[in-house]
């Protein structure tokens, strides 16, 4: 039997396998299939996640503006189908704004797990007198990325055409959100963890504008790459056929580093754990622009993976540790900043690369707001002393 923390965290494990790696990344290494097999292009690939994102941005705004830990619940249950029949959806349609719809409604549900999901956990494990860490939860996501990649891959070496491969993949879906559905208790908001909010310092307004700010630069950063890195690799000289490859290793380095970040974050303190994670991401984008070849790009997905989790992880740790019995208060609006620069970025990027035939200036933009929220988050350590030591 497995302890009950354990199945919690599990629980979140298993959803964001199923909303993220299945519902909303596997079109990444599904893109250059259905660009050959389709009508899709650069820029219509681009406007896609596009409209994915900005589903993530509309479940974003629903998590922050929800108080009943009840309702969340339910919501995040729904979100667990709604991922199983989106994904379904892709399968059934060659028409762009039906696409456009289930990329939408993936989106919609992947919120759930990142957000919802987040705070039924944290509020769970504060309840119980536990550390609040998310490393185990988040791995999932990582985890979901390789899992996506490595499925394409095999139906790929099978011949499956890219509708058959959206049906196989909502099928899988069915068995991770059984777990993810499962093992999540219902919650129960009690007196005494109302009145360890009453404790709790919250931030002000200046710590949340500049945290606006700089997770609205990762989140142009992230989605650049996360979107793309399979379409870019495949398009790189000599590396055709590497692209999943890449994804798979975003994946697997992302899994096992939210523990890493985790256990720096107590070291550290929160904010120079974030600040370390976006300058080494900011590296892990620029590095295949600069140095060629297949290693290169290879220890870029690794690194990429390996930090743009961390920075989610604990941006959304310590937002959870400042508001312990209502999460998404803040998650929600920093959220809000992520999402929308990943409705913003992938739209520029792939009219961008279909103007210039190259990914290069999309990469070397994202590469620059990543620096710029690195640079956000220092000015905040220097001048909120407080907040910057939060452990």
């Amino acid at each position: 039997m497995l302890p009950l923390r354990l199945k919690v965290l599990l629980a979140g494990f298993f959803s964001q396998l199923l909303c993220l790696g299945v519902a909303r990344f596997a079109y990444t290494p599904l893109l250059p299939l259905m660009q050959q097999q389709s009508m899709l292009d650069d820029a219509s690939g681009g406007y896609l996640a596009a409209v994915n994102y900005l589903g993530y941005m509309s479940g974003a705004l629903l998590a922050a503006s929800l108080n009943s830990l009840t309702l969340k619940d339910r919501l995040y249950r729904f979100g667990l189908l709604l991922a199983i029949i989106s994904t379904m959806g892709m399968a059934l349609t060659e028409n762009i704004w039906l696409w456009a719809f289930w990329r939408y409604l993936a989106g919609l549900s992947s919120a759930g797990s990142m957000l919802i999901a987040s705070g039924l956990i944290l509020h769970w494990l504060l309840q119980h007198k536990l550390r609040a860490e998310l490393g185990v939860h988040f791995a999932g996501l990582g985890l979901g990325i390789a899992l996506a990649a490595l499925a394409v891959e095999l139906m790929l070496r099978l011949d499956f055409d890219w509708w058959q491969q959206w049906y196989l993949l909502a099928l899988l879906g069915v068995a991770l959100a059984i777990p993810a559905w499962r093992w999540l208790p219902p919650p129960v908001l009690t007196s005494t963890s109302q009145q360890q909010t009453a404790m709790q310092p919250e931030p002000g307004s200046r710590f949340i504008r500049l945290m606006l700010f700089s997770y609205f630069g990762a989140g142009y950063g992230y989605v650049v790459t996360a979107t793309f890195i399979v379409t870019i690799v495949e398009r790189l000289p000599g590396l055709t056929g590497s692209g999943n490859l890449a994804f798979v290793l975003l994946g697997l380095a992302a899994a096992p580093a939210v523990l890493v970040w985790d256990l720096l974050a107590r070291g550290l303190g929160f904010l120079n754990a974030i600040i370390l994670a976006l300058l080494l991401q900011t590296l892990a984008i620029a590095l295949p622009l600069t140095v060629p070849g297949l290693w290169p790009v290879l220890f870029s997905a690794a690194l990429f993976g390996a930090t743009f989790i961390g920075v989610v992880s604990l941006v959304l740790t310590m937002a959870g540790r400042l508001y312990p019995t209502k999460p998404a208060r803040l998650m929600g609006k920093l959220t809000l900043a992520y999402g929308l620069a990943q409705v913003i970025a992938p739209a520029i990027t792939g009219v961008l690369a279909k103007a210039t035939g190259s990914y290069q200036p999309g990469l070397l933009l994202a590469a620059g707001f990543v620096a710029l929220a690195a640079l956000l988050l220092y000015w905040l350590k220097r001048t909120d002393q407080t907040l910057a030591q939060l452990q």
